[in-house]
């Protein structure tokens, strides 16, 4: 096992992301809850993996951790060899900015700024230059091209999650993560999502990791682990 300092070298074999024995609690004193009990589990490059399990299980917290927005008490989260758990907020925050794209059930767009500029904030952040004209290609991509202009409140919801993936894949990540992505979505809606989704992933050679409560969905998936008061339940099979 590789020593707490020594930053972990990527290789084609390696996988992308390796959970290692983390623990996470959150809350104080007597509202404190312990979420994540000993995860551990290695998700390989390009790989489509679905989180299951009951409400309260750890699906979500578990992927805000693998995103580096929480930490654990202890254990490691490993993203394409960087140790997340080494890097001050800083450093953290720029190696998402670069590696991880996130899409919420909610959207989460800012509801001041057009599609186009909800889709350039990361690049904004990141310094790039050309933000705005890969923004709008990205757009594009997701058959919004002609709503560059458009704030939120003007898209529908389907159009709305379409920004938020744009956004999410703006910065080519390695590690696209998805917390429910259809759950705000009507059953049409969200298969137009989910088939956009899986076909830009697959495009990029992007890992997926994603949450949901939709056995169809998780179907599509390589692969699909199962959580339970914070455990691992044990390696399901699709469609299980």
């Amino acid at each position: 096992m590789l020593a707490e300092t020594v930053k972990a070298i990527p290789s084609a074999t390696e996988p992308l992301v390796r959970v290692d024995a983390i623990d996470l609690s959150l809350g104080r004193d007597a509202s404190r809850v312990h979420i994540l009990k000993s995860v551990s589990l290695e998700i390989g490059r390009g790989e489509a993996i679905g989180l299951v399990g009951p409400s309260g299980s750890g699906k979500s917290t578990l992927l805000m951790t693998m995103a580096g927005l929480e930490r654990p008490d202890t254990g490691r989260i490993i993203i394409d060899g960087e140790d997340l758990t080494g890097l001050d907020e800083d450093s953290l925050a720029r190696f998402r900015g670069r590696n991880i794209g996130i899409v919420f059930q909610s959207f989460h767009l800012i509801p001041t700024m057009t599609a186009l500029e909800n889709v350039a904030v990361p690049l904004e952040l990141a310094g790039d230059d050309d933000a705005f004209d890969r923004a709008a290609t990205e757009l594009e991509a997701v058959g919004l091209g002609k709503r560059l202009s458009h704030y939120p409140a003007q898209l529908s919801g389907g159009e709305q999650q379409r920004v938020a993936l744009a956004r999410a894949l703006v910065v080519d990540p390695a590690l696209l993560i998805a917390d429910e992505p259809t759950g705000n979505l009507d059953e049409t809606t969200g298969k137009g999502i989910v088939e956009l989704l899986f076909r830009l992933k697959n495009e990029r050679g992007a890992t997926l990791v994603l949450v949901t409560h939709d056995p169809g969905l998780a179907a599509q998936c390589d692969r699909v682990i199962r959580l339970r008061s914070g455990r691992i339940e044990m390696p399901a099979s699709i469609g299980a």
